[in-house]
């Protein structure tokens, strides 16, 4: 692998397992899928070992992506790893700079939302306890986000 990404949510139960997934479809699609990595983790291992939340699984179906990661925390070896550490929203980069070993592997942490280029989003908000609007208003941001995030990395230099 030339690049690998983890993508990090509280839980790795919704909006991480979406991107990774999301991520990995853009990538199979652009046949790019053994150059560039994908893996996600939450910030608490108390779902570890679940599945997506079925309600995320169900709306990403609807899209066509198949949700079957299962949830792991973060570890200290993903810092070391990982090229680029992406959080869904303020307090997944908060707790990502305190897991940080040391100052140059803190410098991968990134916000997705930042690869936006259609919805305007400062975060990717946490559907869990929400309705379907909210599942369906994650898939669009990180549709939109993973698109962007290829078309950055497309444009690095080799």
């Amino acid at each position: 692998m030339k690049y690998k990404i983890l993508f990090v949510c509280l839980g790795n139960i919704c909006r991480s397992a979406s991107a990774e997934e999301i991520m990995r479809t853009l990538l199979k699609k652009e046949g790019l899928e053994n150059e560039i990595g994908v893996d996600s983790a939450g910030i608490s291992g108390y779902h570890e070992g679940d599945l997506p939340d079925a309600r995320m699984r169900a709306h990403a179906a609807r899209r066509g992506y198949r949700l079957t990661h299962r949830s792991r925390p973060v570890r200290t070896d993903d810092f070391y790893y990982f090229d680029l550490i992406l959080g869904m929203d303020d307090s997944n980069i908060d707790a990502l700079r305190e897991k940080a070993p040391d100052f140059e592997t803190e410098k991968k942490i990134g916000r997705m939302t930042d690869f936006c280029k259609v919805k305007i989003a400062d975060h990717v908000p946490d559907p869990y306890y929400g309705g379907a609007q909210g599942f369906e208003n994650v898939l669009d941001i990180l549709e939109d986000a993973c698109r962007g995030l290829l078309d950055k990395i497309k444009e690095m230099p080799d």
